[in-house]
């Protein structure tokens, strides 16, 4: 018999930390003993940096360090699963700025034979609440158009980059999505995007094939969560109108419905910290996002600690009342404004 209640289900895309963070906010609501929300995690494939990009050099194997990052912010006992995979080498020839949890991935996929299948096999041995899928299985990398012309390629380069980046590609330019994710995708209530890098966390999944077009036949609410400050070189200047531009230009269509935004002044004290790093916070143009047919949620989002960064617990709380709101729409019931 089905539960008169079903789990709403909320598709997150993006990389990095931003990605993470969020999926920390949402697990409480996935856990087992609650089960009001079902998870799903697309991740972008395609850093070349680090520990992930030496592994991906040495053993042919897809960047492990965002679907790492992913399975931490998901695991039941996230104190010790990211002590363990977060866990770095400092020394011993070949395993020097390793972590463990990349090798871990790196070797579960030469066991499994396929990157995905090592994700779906390790996310079930650690018992993470949700499901976490590459957005393609393909090898890809990234290449930039800049606005001075000229063309980088790889993620690393591309973050350093230093004119402005006019469009973001993959090569090979067509890769293959999972049938899971566009299943996952076609049966959302929410799909958010975001927060993260915007040119190498979370445009890159709308290059994948078919990941645009399933978003823009699904009926769930989409959500882009526009980051807090600007990452240095990558999106230097940009509003929030910039980073939304830069999605839609990527990804064309009237598909987005909100962008969601924090409205809690960052201290004076942190933006010295960040200003000293070229980083400023996102200026908010917001009738500039709403020209654009994007409505917006504003909101106190903020958590400042060490970094500024997104609090985890207001970001699923934005994410749950949109996912209500996908479901509303889903089973064709009026939205109440």
């Amino acid at each position: 018999m089905k539960s008169p209640n079903p789990p709403l289900r909320i598709v997150s895309i993006g990389g990095g930390t931003g990605l993470s963070t969020l999926l920390h906010g949402l697990k409480s609501y996935a856990r087992p003993d609650r089960a009001a929300v079902d998870v799903t995690a697309v991740v972008t494939v395609t850093d070349d940096g680090g520990s992930s990009g030496r592994l991906r050099r040495e053993f042919d194997v897809l960047p492990p360090g965002d679907i790492r990052n992913c399975m931490v912010a998901l695991s039941e006992d996230e104190a010790l699963l990211s002590r363990l995979f977060d866990y770095r080498f400092s020394s011993g020839r070949g395993l020097k700025g390793h972590s463990f949890g990349n090798l871990f991935l790196a070797a579960l996929t030469r066991v499994s034979g396929d990157f995905a299948q090592a994700v779906k096999v390790s996310s079930e041995v650690l018992a993470i609440v949700g499901r976490i899928f590459p957005s393609t299985a393909d090898n890809v990398s990234l290449e930039a158009r800049l606005t001075d012309g000229s063309v980088v390629s790889g993620e690393s380069r591309i973050s350093r980059s230093r004119s402005r980046i006019e469009s973001i590609a993959l090569k090979p330019p067509h890769c293959r999505p999972l049938k899971e994710t566009l299943d996952a995708i076609a049966q959302a209530d929410l799909i958010t995007l975001g927060p993260g890098s915007l040119f190498t966390s979370v445009v890159p999944n709308l290059l994948v094939d078919s990941i645009p077009a399933a978003i823009g036949a699904s009926r769930a609410v989409k959500a882009y969560i526009v980051n807090l400050m600007w990452q240095p070189h990558e999106t230097a200047g940009f509003s929030a109108a910039d980073h939304v531009c830069a999605l839609l230009r990527h990804a064309p269509g009237r598909w987005l419905d909100y962008a969601v935004v924090n409205t809690r002044r960052i201290s004076e004290a942190m933006r010295s910290k960040y200003a000293r790093r070229q980083a400023q916070p996102v200026g908010l143009d917001l009738d500039k996002v709403e020209a654009l047919g994007v409505r917006v949620i504003a909101r106190d989002l903020l958590e400042e600690s060490e970094l500024v960064r997104h609090d985890p617990q207001a970001l699923a709380q934005v994410a749950l009342e949109l996912a209500r709101e996908g479901r509303r729409r889903r089973l064709g019931r009026r939205i109440r404004e």
